[in-house]
């Protein structure tokens, strides 16, 4: 009797807890929808003028981005620190996780409520260094100044927003413990095709071997991880002729290639939001 009674309890609080998801669901849809339909425009030329990525895509490419971008935005909460916050700045964070998460089907990185954005480098922990951005069990952090910075310098690769936003797609999908938000696509894909090729050519750098994607590349794999993203947006000509492989490997790990028209390798299927 009295497993039955816990049962029927269960059964109670796991619907509860869908039918809560299912109206936040809603919500964000209604939300996203009426942003779109009234701003669209806006946002559009927002986008243009910042992000090379998305004006270097098609009309049907860039609103499914702005879509995205939408949606990725109404799932956070940006908190800004010592400074104001203008609409504009969330709208672009976000679209540097789209820039990543293109061609992935789960692109939300669930695990991360909270995006914290500082107006310039900070220091965090006992690190004596200046901080430009980390990722940490509690959110993303950005300054703003260095992640303008970054897309009006778009050829260095060195790039802040898709730096922190490729720690937070790692952080996600491997973590010590299930995280929301991963992509089995992806982990398949890490395993098969970048791990294969990235880890001779990480423990090449860290013999002491020099190439384009520079020495911090070399101080852990995750540090490797992030400037290859990097230098794959930004230098995408030069990372093809000097490590063609891993420049491959990458292509199939995040579903696009920089060099390809239309960019995606592969149709995605859409969530429904």
């Amino acid at each position: 009797m009295e497993s039955g009674i816990i049962f029927i309890l269960l059964i109670v609080v796991i619907g509860g807890f869908a039918f809560a998801r299912y109206l936040r669901i809603q919500y964000l849809a209604q939300r996203v929808k009426e942003q779109y339909d009234n701003k669209h425009k806006a946002y559009d030329a927002i986008l243009q003028q910042y992000i090379p990525y998305y004006r270097k895509l098609d009309a049907s490419l860039r609103d499914r981005f702005l879509k995205r971008t939408l949606i990725f935005r109404a799932t956070k909460h940006f908190e800004f620190v010592e400074m104001e916050e203008e609409e504009h700045m969330s709208l672009l964070i976000s679209a540097a996780a789209i820039q990543l998460t293109f061609g992935l089907e789960h692109y939300l990185m669930d695990h991360f409520n909270k995006i914290y954005i500082m107006k310039r480098d900070y220091h965090y922990g006992l690190f004596n260094i200046p901080f430009q951005g980390h990722v940490s069990e509690d959110g993303i952090y950005l300054s703003w100044n260095n992640f303008l910075k970054s897309y009006a310098n778009y050829t260095d690769g060195d790039n802040v927003g898709l730096h922190e936003m490729a720690h937070a797609l790692a952080y996600v999908n491997f973590p010590e413990h299930e995280h929301e938000g991963e992509d089995e696509g992806f982990q398949y894909r890490w395993f098969k095709t970048f791990t294969a090729t990235g880890r001779e050519v990480f423990e090449r750098m860290q013999a002491g071997e020099r190439n384009f994607l520079g020495s911090y590349a070399a101080t852990n794999y995750q540090e490797f991880w992030a400037v290859c993203v990097e230098n794959f947006f930004e230098r995408p000509e030069s990372f093809k002729m000097q490590l063609p492989e891993l420049y491959d490997a990458i292509c199939k790990l995040l579903n696009q290639d920089m060099l390809k028209p239309g960019l995606l390798l592969h149709p995605v299927f859409e969530e429904q939001y």
